[in-house]
């Protein structure tokens, strides 16, 4: 520390230590327990995770720790059943699409300025039904 956090924590000592005159000898006693176990969680080296982290990974399935909790996980069904909603969806709106085409081309030849014979010929609705193949 530098002479100005020196100063700054002898100053704030004073404030606090003079706050404590007043105390009873029941709080003071708690207070100084609780600073001192304050202090030995702080002085305590910080624990190692590795050998868990290692087991984690080790084990089968997900990094989870186990492949039954990545199957039982709602998330993953709501996409599977998301996924699984956008491929209906789109299947359905293809097959609307090609019926509206289909109706825009009959109703295109059906308005057209075609004689009713044309419809009638044998030969127009082979043509009709290898076109469309």
């Amino acid at each position: 520390m530098t002479t100005k956090d020196d100063d700054f924590a002898k100053k704030l000592t004073g404030y606090l230590d003079s706050g404590t005159s007043n105390l009873k000898a029941g709080t003071a006693y708690r207070l100084q327990l609780a600073r001192q176990q304050a202090l030995a969680r702080v002085a305590e080296p910080k624990r190692a995770y590795a050998p868990q982290a290692a087991h984690a990974l080790a084990s089968p399935g997900s990094g989870t720790g186990g492949g039954a909790s990545f199957w039982a996980s709602g998330k993953l069904w709501l996409g599977i059943l998301l996924i699984a909603a956008a491929s209906i969806g789109f299947q359905q709106w293809q097959a609307y699409q090609q019926m509206k085409d289909i109706e825009d081309t009959d109703a295109a030849i059906l308005s057209s300025d075609l004689p009713i014979d044309a419809y009638l010929d044998r030969g127009f609705h082979n043509w009709l039904t290898s076109d469309s193949d």
